[in-house]
């Protein structure tokens, strides 16, 4: 062996090593990465036999190449040994489908209109509150004395409710909407016991009540709105919090109740979940369709010029101010065929949506895109930390929920990290910046877990790259098992929680030379109760809201077989 180490010039391999599969010395057989790495590397004609002398120069060649090149392609993966090959982006678009095209005053003829107005406004703002009051009064003796409102409002109620509804349309006529056109027809309430409508502006509910005084679903929040408040009470709404499972499979219960019995009025959901521009359909929530009952679709327009009624991203007392400063607004309501739910075999919630959406979208001449409720909420995050440019922070959320089943709260989360990285103005976050909230130091696993992130591989990352990679990480099928064994493996004297000691222990194997006060910043973070340790709650908990973090134990995983742990902990 001596001699083979200071003779540079002694093959590898003897030549009768290819013809003896059996002999398994170590002097005989080197590693066979050399070879081959000499064979495509180096350019060595195949009937030459290298040496040792090649294979000094080749393992230096080889280190160097490591360095400049990156990683082999196991190690470039930093969540390979969780099972992850890699993640579609699901590539990305421009289309803002809450953006209101006139969100400022703009042009000559806009500010001579508006001048023109005013004495016009003067009369709309007197009939518009003598509306209110009438209707305001009108409402509260309907209620009055009511206490039973799981059951159907008495039939004098609904009488004296007409008032309202008559004084709605009065406040149409003050907003502008002297006429509004009207294609089709409502469809009896035997034949379609389910509305579903495209959510534009507050118009929308305005005119329903006025026209078909329906029961509606609508936010918890609404109750406490002013006047619409009382309204909405007086129309047996049902309350749903969009974010909580329970409140939504509540919601459903309701409508396929008050569906099934005609003695209550047919009920209206605006599917899409908020308002949008009205020039694309964004994705449906479920709940008008879970019933199983015919609906009739009904689609909203408003035609514009010069002000864009739509409630997008603009202030609400904005939107009133320029509508009294129009000299008339116009709306359309186009009644489509009823659609029912397959009969010939059950038809699943979301296929009966999506053939609605399909007519509704072709009624309308628009796309339906994959935006939806979550998107707006991501947009409304973004706005109130002061960024300018929302387009980024709209991921369609359809498309992530369908392949992660990640939650609304979950990408809000996850926005809320991102945004404290500080993007830029188009909403990019560098590797500095990246590391800097992670609590990483720079190292070559940061540069992995950054570049895995990274896919377009510019040296940024975008918020879509960031949820859809962090979401890929959480739902692996090995990352519940990794962050047990994770933590079973960094608690060294097994008393089921993490010393400072035993954390720093831990993380300074995956980034070499942490400095004491990073180890402590990174132990903050993991604990979230702030107790001095870090439970194995407390652990779980950081690396569901932090799942790329997990790279920082792959030391633990690498001789384990975490499938078959899984597996075998399943079956116990």
């Amino acid at each position: 062996m001596a001699a083979a180490a200071t003779d540079l010039s002694r093959p590898l391999l003897p030549s009768s090593a290819g013809n003896n599969p059996t002999n398994t010395n170590s002097d005989h057989n080197p590693p066979s990465q050399h070879i081959i790495t000499i064979n495509n590397h180096m350019g060595f004609p195949q009937s030459e036999t290298p040496t040792n002398q090649d294979s000094i120069f080749l393992q230096t060649q080889f280190r160097f190449e490591s360095v400049d090149d990156g990683l082999s392609r196991n190690e470039e993966n930093p969540y390979g040994v969780l099972g992850s090959d890699g993640f579609d982006p699901l590539g990305s678009t421009t289309v803002d489908p809450f953006r209101n095209q006139t969100p400022t005053i703009q042009g000559v003829y806009e500010w001579v209109k508006m001048l023109v107005c005013v004495p016009i406004v003067l009369l709309r703002l007197v009939l518009f509150g003598l509306c209110m009051l009438i209707g305001y009064v009108a409402t509260k003796t309907a209620l009055h004395g009511w206490k039973n409102n799981q059951n159907p409002m008495p039939r004098w109620r609904c009488r004296v409710m007409y008032i309202t509804r008559l004084c709605t349309r009065g406040i149409l006529f003050s907003f502008g909407y002297h006429w509004i056109k009207r294609k089709g027809k409502p469809a009896p309430r035997e034949t379609a016991p389910i509305l579903v409508s495209n959510h534009v502006s507050y118009i929308d509910p305005i005119f329903f009540f006025y026209e078909l005084s329906p029961t509606i679903v609508a936010s918890e929040s609404h109750d406490s709105m002013p006047f619409v408040g009382v309204i909405i009470r007086a129309m047996q709404v049902i309350y749903v919090n969009r974010l909580s499972y329970q409140s939504r499979k509540h919601a459903v219960n309701e409508i396929k109740r008050r569906a099934a019995s005609n003695r209550y009025p047919r009920v209206l959901l605006f599917p899409e979940g908020t308002t949008t521009n009205g020039r694309q359909l964004i994705s449906f929530q479920l709940g008008a369709f879970i019933p199983s009952y015919p609906i009739q679709p009904v689609v909203v327009r408003y035609p514009h010029v010069h002000f864009d009624q739509s409630w997008g991203h603009i202030a609400l007392a904005t939107l009133l101010y320029r509508m009294f400063m129009q000299f008339h607004n116009f709306m359309e309501v186009e009644y489509l065929p009823v659609i029912s739910p397959a009969q010939h075999q059950k038809e699943s919630a979301a296929r009966f949506a999506e053939r609605t959406g399909r007519a509704m979208a072709s009624a309308l001449n628009v796309v339906q895109t994959h935006h939806t409720f979550a998107d707006y909420a991501l947009l409304s995050k973004a706005a109130e930390a002061g960024q300018e440019n929302f387009s980024p922070f709209m991921v369609e959320m359809a498309k992530i929920q369908k392949l992660y089943h990640l939650s609304s709260l979950e990408a809000v989360d996850f926005l809320e990290r991102f945004l404290a990285m500080n993007p830029d103005s188009s909403g990019c976050v560098n590797y500095q910046d990246f590391i800097r909230v992670l609590r990483l130091k720079h190292s070559r696993l940061s540069e992995n877990i950054f570049g895995f992130v990274d896919v377009n591989k510019n040296g940024l990352i975008t918020f879509k790259e960031f949820l859809v990679a962090s979401a890929h990480v959480l739902k692996l099928p090995l990352f519940r098992r990794a962050c047990e064994v994770a933590f079973n493996e960094s608690d060294e004297d097994k008393d089921r929680y993490l010393s400072l000691l035993e954390f720093g222990g831990a993380t300074s194997l995956a980034i070499p030379a942490l400095a004491m006060n990073e180890i402590q910043a990174l132990f903050e973070m993991f604990d979230i109760d702030g107790d001095g340790r870090i439970n194995e709650d407390d652990f779980t908990t950081c690396l569901r809201r932090n799942p790329l973090l997990i790279a920082h134990f792959n030391h633990h995983f690498i001789h384990k077989d975490l499938d078959a742990e899984s597996g075998l902990e399943d079956m116990a």
